[in-house]
């Protein structure tokens, strides 16, 4: 019996659409990665990119557990001496509540070669509305003639 080994051509995406309202932001954020780096498919390889499409939709409405919306501090530095800068998540989720979810999945992506093309695979938006509906409509069509032909 020989090995299996997983092809570009054998990666099928697909699209998935997750809503984010009253969900807990470290939960929703390993969820999410499992599906960007492929761990759900058999033909899972750490060595290719073998996820899915995410969308993911009301990012305002997430919910932390804890005190963490006042203590949890973002961090950036501007490369000079004394550039060290920091924000609340509660400031952030005013101020743009999408980079808080990316944040969050990237943390939990292999740090590897392959982590730009899982992120640029991730759509956050603010609102319930996005503009990829024409592709997670054919996808929700296809499973259903799937279930129509079985």
């Amino acid at each position: 019996m020989k090995t299996y080994s997983t092809k570009a051509s054998d990666i099928k995406r697909e699209w998935h659409v997750i809503d984010a309202s009253d969900k807990i932001l470290g939960r929703l954020a390993s969820q999410v990665a499992s599906l960007l780096i492929g761990k759900h498919k058999p033909i899972f390889s750490r060595n290719l990119d073998t996820g899915d499409f995410v969308v993911i939709i009301n990012a305002d409405k997430i919910r932390v557990t804890g005190n963490k919306a006042k203590q949890k501090l973002y961090y950036r530095h501007s490369g000079y001496p004394g550039g060290l800068k920091s924000i609340s998540l509660e400031k952030m989720m005013q101020t743009n509540p999408t980079r808080v979810i990316e944040h969050a999945v990237k943390g939990m992506l292999p740090h590897t070669r392959l982590e730009a093309s899982m992120m640029k695979r991730l759509k956050v938006y603010v609102g319930d509305t996005h503009p990829h509906l024409a592709q997670t409509k054919a996808s929700s069509t296809e499973e259903a003639k799937k279930d129509i032909k079985v």
